[in-house]
């Protein structure tokens, strides 16, 4: 209960941060989190980035979290180290409007989907990456997107091969179903994938790679290091 008590708090405190970050912050220190359904799992992680402890339980969040420091594991490092900006936006459909306050800011995306939930989500959480994949934004930035299978260290999770496969097929059915559709009736900007070809994340203009994180056990290089990539020490 202490750990969910110190999550609330953190939570609380991020919020009340408030959008005035993104009048101060320079793009290329801003990076946006996105998390999955009702699920905040990206605070999950950004508390393991954050102070390096694992974390029982989830919190559910209805509002965007943010907050500015150093890899936990930088801290031993000689000289100035740059610290990231870190957003989470839960994945709610009432919220989504809300990412596109941080989108023109973003330097990287980590789209988040839960490992041992993901085939009765898979269908939400297509859509919601959909329409990421195709934002104007992140089309003419080339914002690069980690999707972050967590929970990979649970015996039932699936595996981060299985998510790719599963939600390239659901975005290859949304290619066809919305390309029927007049474009006046499309919310999203741009198309996405090779004509006459079966969708790959391969296709898409910006980087799109897949990694495995654990939260709740503290494993989370890939995502160290894919936000490294993107904001350099």
């Amino acid at each position: 209960m202490e750990n969910l008590e110190d999550l609330k708090l953190m939570a609380e405190q991020w919020t009340n941060q408030g959008l005035e970050y993104l009048q101060k912050i320079p793009p290329f220190q801003l990076y946006a989190a996105i998390g999955l359904l009702l699920l905040t799992t990206v605070l999950l992680l950004s508390s393991e980035l954050r102070d390096g402890s694992s974390h029982q339980g989830s919190v559910t969040s209805m509002e965007p979290n943010e907050g500015t420091f150093v890899f936990h594991f930088e801290h031993a490092k000689k000289g100035k180290i740059k610290p990231v900006h870190l957003v989470d936006v839960p994945g709610h459909s009432r919220l989504r409007p809300k990412l596109e306050e941080f989108l023109p800011q973003a330097a990287a995306i980590v789209f988040v989907v839960d490992a041992l939930e993901f085939l009765p989500n898979c269908r939400a959480a297509s859509e919601y990456l959909y329409d990421i994949l195709t934002n104007a934004n992140v089309v003419k930035k080339k914002i690069p997107v980690l999707l972050c299978c967590n929970k990979t260290d649970k015996l039932t999770a699936h595996t981060k091969e299985f998510i790719k496969k599963q939600m390239e097929k659901e975005i290859e059915k949304l290619r066809a179903s919305r390309s029927a559709v007049s474009t006046a009736d499309i919310a999203n900007d741009y198309t996405i994938g090779i004509e006459g070809e079966v969708f790959s994340f391969s296709h898409c203009c910006n980087r799109v790679t897949v990694a495995e994180a654990s939260g709740l056990i503290g494993e989370t290089v890939q995502v160290q290091d894919f936000i490294r990539e993107y904001i350099k020490p």
